[in-house]
């Protein structure tokens, strides 16, 4: 099967003559425009130019093939037209729903790009510890962290990893070092709180591990615990999506998988379809696997890093 790529380039060198001037009109490499002619003649396995010192001629095969690619381009354009239109036709209002830690260090890139493609588009993010009745209208898209979204007629996909793990700023293990397992933890101060859709897991992995006297800051919101982190202040538990995107924080002890929980996207069943809503849980699935993916890669080598200076 061909790439439309390719037939672009075999275009453009039709109709500039050269592969450095079809270069320039895609504004690719000269070698990329090569490439992508060797890869659509080995598809048809058909030569289709002949180089001469004045330049790249058609060979009649080439020819032959010409017309339908030119028509092929100009249902890509049409096809790209109407895409473009239908992008800017898509408006109204969404409303998010999520907690604050979420809100805070993952959604605002991921929003502001949704919102450059999506002008007429406006973005409410609701951000409570609260789950909010998506089937009674409170909200019309949830980014959830749990087993399994409950509620009512629902559509929900997993769009990341729940792991947690412990984290500390780079300073912080400069000048103390890591922890390695629980055991070497104590010791440690730990940093706690950040607001109750956190601290309820948070704490609940403090007492499971006794730990909770060794806490020596807690901050009521996830910002302060965030930010108490970065500054050196001690270890905290967590979510491994959420510190994979600070390059300031390290990993400590590994988390294990699988995870009970996982993060979530649900919507109403009612307004699955709905352009606007259909837009924003296409793009948030699609930037948050992508945020997953990079994560575990990150996690992967600071876990193989600590057990080589282990």
């Amino acid at each position: 099967m061909f790439d439309w790529n390719d037939v672009r380039a075999l275009l453009a060198v039709a109709e500039s003559g050269s592969t450095l001037a079809a270069a320039r009109a895609l504004r690719v490499s000269q070698t990329t425009v090569a490439r992508r002619i060797a890869a659509l003649e080995a598809a048809f396995g058909l030569t289709l130019f002949e180089k001469r010192p004045s330049g790249t001629r058609l060979t009649a095969a080439a020819e032959a093939l010409l017309p339908e690619a030119r028509a092929l381009g100009d249902a890509a354009g049409r096809i790209e037209a109407a895409a473009r239109a239908l992008a800017r036709d898509i408006s109204g209002s969404v409303r998010i729903s999520t907690d604050e830690l979420l809100a805070l260090a993952l959604l605002p890139p991921i929003l502001a790009e949704l919102s450059a493609r999506h002008p007429a588009l406006r973005i409410e993010v609701d951000v409570s510890p609260d789950l909010r009745d998506l089937v009674a209208g409170e909200a019309d898209v949830a980014l959830r962290y749990c087993a399994r979204p409950k509620g009512g007629p629902l559509v929900a996909r997993v769009v990341a990893d729940g792991a947690w793990a412990l984290h500390a700023s780079r300073a912080y293990a400069a000048r103390h070092g890591l922890p390695q397992s629980l055991a070497e933890l104590r010791g440690h101060p730990l940093v706690a709180g950040g607001g109750p859709g956190v601290s309820r897991v948070y704490d609940a992995w403090l007492e499971r591990h006794g730990l909770a006297d060794a806490v020596t800051f807690r901050h009521g919101s996830a910002a302060g615990l965030l930010a108490a982190v970065r500054a050196g202040a001690g270890l905290a538990m967590l979510p491994v999506l959420v510190a994979a995107q600070d390059p300031d924080l390290v990993m400590c002890i590994p988390p294990r998988r699988p995870t009970e929980r996982s993060y979530w996207l649900v919507a109403p069943a009612r307004l699955r379809h709905a352009p606007r809503v259909r837009i924003v849980l296409d793009h948030v699935a699609r930037a948050l696997r992508g945020l997953d993916r990079a994560a575990r890669l990150r996690a992967d080598e600071e876990s193989k890093e600590a057990l080589a200076a282990g």
